[in-house]
């Protein structure tokens, strides 16, 4: 018998289960499964080595590293001449590396025959996958990947830039953009006056030549200070104008962009984001000189998927890690799955996820089809804040409870539990918080409430007996939220439940649709987990979306 094994058969005599690790995570997950049947094989044998390898001991170990090893800002050189980089991990680089291999910052823009049409649900799966391993190094990927939509205002930019954002080649080195076999982006919105009110801004831009400007001034956070070139704002004299800024020009020389200092973030850690000053900057203007806002918004709408499918992979992964635990600690006598307290209380969480799950694949699945479908242009629309605001929202919570499962032993840093922890309440906050999505749901209702009614159609239609009577609840939450802006939360919350069981229901989910209408929309909102109701067999609904292994 090897070490390893007496190891092993050790542990298991002291009631210690085995680590959630070579379990694959797509084939694992019948959701998941399920919500890729359609697409290409050549996609779902895709996912199935994803899933492989994001639960693989050696990947995992490459997210502790990048994690523990945090980026380190070099501001100057040995003669004192400023260098302005960041220095990374080999294990972030590593990931970097497969990641965009796996095409995480391209894949919605190649127009492969095996995705089109559904380019956006594809990549939501890789997303999906990879956010279980580590999210860190999926904030460049997402803006990068998003970037091309604000780049696309501006032909010429588009013209030169995006082929080196469609390679899949990770190129670390530090050259210009145009040298490189491949580029990641990054972004600049917030200052430190105005945070999320940009019109706040106060960096400028001078036009100094045909769509080319100067700016000055400062970003309060400037995420991946790493990348080869940022989308940012600046106030020009027309109104704010999105830009497109390189780190360095083409001989080389820095574009005068000074990090002040690397954030010492809570969370996503192994990514860099950074406080700058700049004067003198060259950029390309995107779009028109006064519609900024509109143009980076077309890129952040992007990001706003992507935040919530990020939050959904890692409810999921901890939600695997806690049910795993479960199956292989006895407790009192009899093994932690069959305590009917805790059978009850995964079972609760497991249809959260389920939810969210269904619910962001419904999103990017109206983007794909937003340019041909009504329906599916005005879900884009009306539920891209509501998914984000609901899906990041339950991460933190929900991922503190499956910590709490696991007990003393989910609460260290050497399990990857702890790291989804620290790194859920990012996506609530980054690209817009809780109110800022309510107002912009509410921004929609004062402009398009019809938008509104073609959503509700498809409630009704979806949620079959009980669609009706939703939709009245939800037309209430409507007028109140029309009369009292505080009311808008309500209403976004109301809109998820009802969206993501409906969802639910459109993809066959059965008892577990079922269970979701009746402990979320029936029930009312629940403040603690534990709460399905007796009638469902939560035992059922544990095995069935969370299958043992073997």
């Amino acid at each position: 018998m090897s070490e390893m094994s007496r190891t092993e058969d050790k542990l298991a005599e002291l009631n210690q289960p085995k680590p959630w690790s070579g379990v694959n995570a797509y084939r694992s997950d019948p959701l998941i499964v399920d919500l890729s049947s359609g697409l290409h094989r050549s996609l779902r044998e895709e996912y199935d080595a994803l899933g492989r390898y994001v639960t693989s001991p050696e990947a995992q170990e490459l997210a502790r590293m990048a994690n523990q090893n945090v980026p380190q800002l070099r501001t100057h050189g040995v003669r004192g001449e400023r260098l302005d980089v960041v220095e990374f991990h080999p294990a972030w680089h590593a990931l970097m590396r497969r990641s965009m291999a796996n095409g995480l910052h391209s894949s919605a823009w190649e127009n492969h025959p095996d995705t089109r049409g559904y380019e956006h649900r594809a990549r939501a799966v890789r997303f999906f996958l990879t956010a279980q391993l580590e999210c860190g190094h999926l904030c460049p990927l997402t803006m990068t990947s998003a970037s091309v939509a604000a780049l696309m205002a501006s032909p010429q930019v588009q013209k030169e830039w995006v082929p080196k954002i469609l390679s899949r080649k990770y190129d670390s080195s530090n050259k210009p953009p145009m040298q490189k076999t491949g580029i990641t982006l990054g972004m600049g919105m917030t200052e430190k006056q105005g945070g999320t009110d940009v019109r706040a801004n106060i960096s400028r831009a001078e036009r100094v030549g045909e769509g080319i400007y100067r700016l000055s001034g400062h970003k309060w956070f400037m995420s991946a200070p790493m990348s080869d070139a940022f989308v940012m704002l600046a106030q020009t004299p027309e109104g704010i104008g999105c830009f497109l800024v390189p780190r360095l020009l083409e001989d080389g020389s820095a574009n005068g962009l000074q990090f002040q200092r690397l954030k010492d973030k809570l969370g996503n850690r192994s990514n860099a984001s950074s406080e700058v000053e700049f004067d003198g900057t060259f950029g390309y203007i995107l779009g028109q000189p006064g519609d900024g806002i509109r143009t980076i918004l077309d890129m952040v709408t992007l990001t706003r998927l992507d935040c919530a499918v990020a939050s959904a992979g890692i409810m999921r992964a901890s939600m695997a890690e806690a049910v795993h635990h479960v199956r292989g600690r006895s407790v009192f006598g009899k093994m932690l799955i069959d305590q009917p307290i805790m059978t009850r209380v995964l079972a609760d969480m497991a249809l959260d996820v389920a939810g969210a799950t269904a619910l962001v694949f419904r999103l990017a699945q109206s983007f794909d089809q937003a340019r041909d479908n009504p329906a599916d242009a005005a879900f884009a629309r009306v539920m891209t804040p509501v998914v984000k605001y609901w899906v990041c929202k339950m991460a933190p919570a929900l991922i503190y409870e499956a910590m709490e499962c696991i007990g003393g032993s989910g609460y260290i840093e050497e399990r990857a539990i702890a790291r989804h922890y620290r790194e859920a309440p990012v996506n609530a906050i980054w690209e817009g918080s809780g109110n800022v999505m309510a107002l912009d749901v509410l921004r929609v209702l004062n402009r398009g409430k019809d938008l509104f009614e073609t959503i509700f159609a498809g409630l009704e239609r979806d949620l079959g007996v009980s669609g009706r009577k939703t939709v009245e609840v939800l037309r209430a939450a409507t007028a109140l939220a029309e009369r009292d802006e505080a009311a808008s939360r309500l209403l976004v919350e109301q809109l998820a439940l009802a969206a993501a069981a409906a969802e639910l229901y459109r993809l066959g989910a059965g008892k577990i649709a079922d269970a979701f209408l009746e402990t979320r929309l029936a029930g009312g909102w629940r403040h603690t987990y534990g709460a399905i109701d007796a009638r469902f067999d939560a035992r059922y609904v544990l095995d069935l979306l969370y299958p043992a292994a073997g």
